[in-house]
């Protein structure tokens, strides 16, 4: 999907991380692999933009409720949800669906969101009216109900279980939202000056207090563009390759991470899918594949 991005080519995101040979390599790990295909999406060619402030929301809401679907009858037949993106909106349906699995046997959901970006505007204070600069404010609660009520309840996710990792590139307004609304804000200066294992750790510790385990998102574009350069959005002065690999290892290390997606893979602007290669890679690190 990429009707919530300012720039086509996220849609074949998809494509492109089963080019680079994602379902071989976690064979090659041991999971068994199950790929049911690419979600329905209406495609914006036939479709009404809609309102300025959130260009097809009706559009977007109905793809999140049919992927909150399949992701929660995946986790209730206990199978680990691994979606691929597409813009970052698609984790709306992804986070309502691990919340109602979790809700169903009274637990919470903890969310580790890796981005350049908060994505918590809402459609009152984004500058653009793409809803991909939204879907993080619509998990916690925040934006228009066609979003935030998927899972039938709000908030999806509690925002003190929310940590935030790799921020550079936050709106003026936006900011209000990340200080004053609860979650965990850890922004390349944190990961400068104390180093990427201190911030997993405590994001780590934020997402599993009081909940069953989490969810971790991961936008390509959190990684610095001389490495990922075909994403949505590329924001220089990002996560380096390595830091990358290292939260993803800490991650898996942990235990708790009950599903996982990646999201803003776009082939169009990539060279030689290097971007979905480094997807792959980090998923790999993610689920269980080391060094030694």
């Amino acid at each position: 999907m990429d009707l919530g991005a300012g720039r086509r080519g996220v849609d074949m995101g998809p494509s492109a991380v089963r080019l680079a040979g994602l379902n071989d390599k976690l064979a090659s790990l041991g999971y068994q692999v199950e790929d049911l295909g690419n979600v329905l999406v209406d495609q914006p060619e036939s479709s009404p933009a809609g309102p300025s402030h959130a260009r097809y929301l009706p559009q977007i809401a109905h793809t999140c409720a049919r992927l909150a679907d399949l992701v929660e009858k995946s986790a209730d037949a206990g199978k680990a949800p691994l979606v691929l993106g597409g813009d970052h909106s698609v984790a709306v349906g992804t986070v309502a669906g691990m919340s109602r699995h979790f809700h169903r046997s009274d637990r919470k959901l903890g969310l580790i969101w890796v981005d350049a970006h908060a994505d918590m505007n809402t459609p009152e204070s984004s500058p653009s009216g793409n809803v991909h600069g939204m879907p993080l404010a619509c998990c916690i609660g925040l934006g228009p109900e066609q979003l935030t009520r998927i899972a039938g309840y709000a908030p999806a996710v509690e925002p003190g279980s929310v940590a935030i990792i790799g921020l550079r590139s936050v709106d003026e307004i936006e900011r209000l939202n990340v200080r004053g609304t609860g979650v965990h804000p850890f922004t390349m200066r944190d990961i400068d000056e104390r180093g990427m294992r201190s911030v997993i750790q405590e994001a780590i510790h934020f997402v599993t207090l009081g909940t069953g385990g989490f969810h971790l998102s991961l936008d390509m574009d959190a990684v610095d563009p001389s490495d990922a350069p075909g994403v949505g959005t590329p924001v220089r002065g990002g996560i380096t390759y390595r830091e990358a690999h290292l939260a993803m290892e800490l991650v898996c290390d942990s235990g708790l991470m009950a599903s996982l997606e990646v999201v803003e893979v776009n082939p169009v602007i990539d060279e030689a899918n290097r971007t979905a290669l480094l997807a792959v890679e980090l998923l790999m690190s993610a689920l269980g594949k080391r060094i030694l």
